[in-house]
C-alpha cells in the first residue's frame, strides 16, 4: 500500500484577497498533518477527521478536496484513506482549508512518488478547495503562507506569488476565536466590492513592507464590509499589540504582539465571548512527515 504523511500550517491575513484578487497572509504554527494511503483503482474515499470543532460536511468537503488532489496527480481516480488531525479552528478565517489542502497534497505527492513541484503542488490544492466551496477564490495567499511560510504576497487571481520574506520571529499571535463560524457562501460579495479601492491601498502598504499597518487598515476595511465589530482588535492595540484586525473573513482576530504584551492583550480578549489562542509566527514549510 503506498503511503504518505506530510503536515502544512495554518496562517492570518494581513490583506484579505476577496475584494481585489490581491492579497498576502502571514504563516502561524498551528498546524495540520495528514496521512494518505492509496487503495489503488477504485472511486472510494474515506476520511477521519480529528480535528476541532468540526462538522460532517468538513467531511465531505475534505473527501472531495482529496479525490481531485489523487485525480490530479495520478492522471486518474484512486481510491484512497485520508486522516487529518488538526489544532486550527475551523471556518474561523485562520486558513483550515488551506492547511489541509496542503498537508494532503503533500502527503499524497509523497504516496505517490509524484513529480510535481511545491509552487504547482500548492495550486492543485487550491482548485480543490475551490471545487470543494470551502473558500471564495481558492485563497492562494492563505495557501502560500500555509505552504512556504512568512509573508506571502500573491495575485490569487492569477496564482501568482509576487513576493515571500520572513516573518517576525520576535512577535508572538494572539487570536480571539468566537464561538460560532462562519459560512463562506453567505458573503455577497457585491457589498465586498463596493471597499475594493480600500483594499487594494491595503495592499499597496503591504506591497512596502508596511505589514502591521495592512494588517490593521484590512481588519478595519473587512470588519465593515461584513459588519463584524471592530472593538476586539481596537482594545488589543490599546494595550500594546503593534497591529491587529480581521483574519480572512472572519470572525477570528488576530494580534501580533510583543512578548511582553502578550498577555495584557489576551487578557482584554478575554473579555469578549470566545476563547483565546496563543501562536507564533511560522517561517517553516510544509514537509513530508517521516
Amino acid at each position: 500500500m503506498m503511503r504518505g504523511r506530510a503536515v502544512a500550517f495554518g496562517a492570518i491575513s494581513i490583506v484579505n484577497a476577496v475584494a481585489t484578487g490581491l492579497g498576502c497572509s502571514l504563516g502561524i504554527n498551528l498546524r495540520t498533518e495528514a496521512e494518505v494511503k492509496i487503495l489503488g483503482e477504485s472511486d472510494e474515499v474515506k476520511v477521519r477527521v480529528n480535528g476541532v470543532e468540526h462538522e460532517s460536511k468538513d467531511l465531505e468537503s475534505a473527501k472531495i478536496i482529496t479525490q481531485e488532489i489523487i485525480t490530479t496527480l495520478a492522471g486518474r481516480r484512486l481510491g484512497a484513506e485520508v486522516s487529518t488531525t488538526s489544532n486550527i479552528p475551523v471556518a474561523r478565517g485562520l486558513k483550515s482549508s488551506s492547511a489541509a489542502a496542503n498537508a494532503i497534497a503533500l502527503a499524497a505527492k509523497s504516496a505517490l512518488d509524484a513529480e510535481v513541484d511545491n509552487l504547482e503542488l500548492v495550486k492543485i490544492g487550491v482548485k480543490a478547495v475551490i471545487k470543494a466551496k470551502v473558500s471564495l477564490t481558492g485563497a492562494f495567499d492563505d495557501a502560500s503562507a500555509s505552504f512556504f511560510g512568512g509573508y506571502c504576497l500573491t495575485d490569487n487571481t492569477n496564482l501568482r506569488l509576487l513576493k515571500r520574506e520572513e516573518g517576525p520571529k520576535d512577535l508572538q499571535v494572539v487570536i480571539y476565536v468566537p464561538e460560532r463560524r462562519l459560512d463562506k457562501q453567505k458573503i455577497d460579495k457585491k457589498v465586498v466590492e463596493y471597499f475594493k479601492p480600500y483594499a487594494l491601498e491595503a495592499f499597496r502598504i503591504a506591497s512596502e513592507g508596511r505589514y502591521f499597518e495592512a494588517l490593521t487598515i484590512n481588519g478595519l476595511i473587512y470588519s465593515a464590509a461584513l459588519n463584524f465589530t471592530v472593538t476586539v482588535a481596537t482594545e488589543a492595540i490599546k494595550h500594546g499589540a503593534l497591529a491587529a484586525g480581521l483574519s480572512g473573513t472572519g470572525p477570528a482576530v488576530a494580534a501580533l504582539c510583543k512578548s511582553e504584551h502578550v498577555n495584557e492583550v489576551a487578557e482584554v480578549m478575554r473579555n469578549f465571548d470566545g476563547r483565546v489562542i496563543l501562536a507564533k509566527v511560522n517561517n517553516e514549510g510544509a514537509r513530508v512527515l517521516v
